[in-house]
């Protein structure tokens, strides 16, 4: 009787089109201690590549470990490093805590005193994940590095596009808009074309002790969901009290620091004047969160900072000039928008074909090709929102 033919065979052969390159070539595997990352080294490994596992050590572990559904570290480590022994594969563990601290944490604070709303996964992405780990992958000689994250990478006529994952419910392109042209050229994403579930049932398949482990939830350096716990730790002076003030100059109360709010919130405001009111504007160097209605939180665009480019235009400015139409993804949670690149006061902006709610400064700004929706064409982070 012929073996059965199981799934984590199919995955194989898609881990092994998706990275590209010959069978014995040396590949890291970026292990977090999750599901999606242990998956990929072993399918890797599965698929006849000389694998190596990096993990990251990002925070103070000894805190960490009790905290459920946090990575990189405590017990996510000893989950990645007993992963890579069952795997097969040789298997490292770096210690970015101080890189980290600096580069995403101490931004993640300082972003909120500036009174915005930072994705910090963004920034972890951006700095020591695909831009120190990648050195460190090129040291060790590998061809590539593979991730976990669910998006795509294909070749176009110009070199490598960064698409949306095959499955919507994972798609986290938003999160890696920052990826630079070299940097995609290096990067794999295995699990681009495979749903979560079939993701776990490969894990089983391949007699992974992860198989059913929980995803991660929130952010992971932010204990229980309380980022103001990080924030009054490392700024205590964003806890100084100011002034609620309505759009229409009125004093409304005072509030306990203006890291406690985000531009969109209607709870927590403990003010009342009859109609509901949310957060409009944050003035943090007078120490003023401006609250109105909820339509004074349409905005036509904004501008943006920081920006990266991956379309077929020779840059951002480029586009801009020539008013390319995109479609734009404010949250992480919101579908793609149609609008159109301009260029605003010598910045690069987005003007929406229709106001937009709940475009707040800090987030990112993620572009998408309106003929071929699923593919990224860069973005920014938002710097600032026009009123309608």
């Amino acid at each position: 009787m012929n073996a059965p033919v199981l799934f984590a065979d199919h995955a194989v052969e898609a881990a092994r089109a998706a990275v590209g390159l010959p069978v014995g070539a040396r590949v890291v595997a970026a292990m977090s201690g999750g599901v999606d990352s242990t998956v990929t080294a072993a399918l890797l490994a599965r698929a006849g590549y000389q694998v190596i596992g990096v993990t990251l050590q990002l925070y103070d572990h000894g805190a960490a470990i009790q905290k459920k559904g946090a990575c990189c570290a405590g017990q996510d480590i000893h989950d990645a490093r007993t992963a890579a022994e069952a795997i097969g594969i040789p298997h490292y563990v770096l210690d970015y805590e101080s890189r980290f601290k600096e580069q995403v944490i101490e931004e993640f604070a300082d972003a909120y005193l500036r009174g915005e709303t930072p994705v910090p996964c963004i920034r972890c992405n951006q700095t020591v994940k695909f831009r120190d780990l990648l050195d460190v992958a090129r040291d060790l000689g590998a061809e590539a590095m593979a991730t976990g994250h669910y998006v795509r990478r294909e070749m176009g006529p110009a070199g490598a596009q960064l698409r949306r994952a095959a499955d919507p419910a994972r798609d986290q392109s938003y999160f890696l808009f920052a990826t630079t042209a070299e940097q995609l050229d290096y990067l794999r994403f295995p699990l681009g074309d495979l749903p979560k579930s079939e993701v776990r049932r490969a894990a089983a398949e391949l007699g992974l002790a992860i198989a059913e482990k929980p995803d991660s939830q929130d952010i992971c350096f932010v204990p229980e969901g309380r980022y103001t716990t990080v924030i009054d730790r490392l700024r205590p002076h964003g806890a100084e009290p100011g002034d609620i003030v309505h759009l229409d100059g009125r004093v409304l109360g005072r509030h306990e620091g203006v890291t406690r709010y985000t531009v969109g919130q209607r709870r927590g405001l403990n003010v009342a004047v009859g109609d509901p009111l949310f957060v409009v504007k944050i003035d943090a160097d007078s120490r003023r969160v401006i609250v109105g209605p909820r339509e004074a939180l349409l905005t036509v665009g904004c501008s943006l900072k920081e920006t990266n480019w991956l379309g077929d235009q020779a840059s951002v400015e480029a586009a801009c000039e020539a008013e390319l139409p995109v479609l734009a993804r404010v949250r992480s949670t919101a579908e793609p928008l149609p609008a159109r690149l301009a260029l605003c006061d010598g910045a690069a902006a987005v003007i929406f074909d229709a106001p937009e709610h709940g475009v707040s400064p800090g987030q990112a700004c993620v572009l998408y090709d309106p003929a071929a929706p699923g593919r990224v064409l860069g973005g920014g982070f938002i710097e600032k929102t026009f009123g309608v």
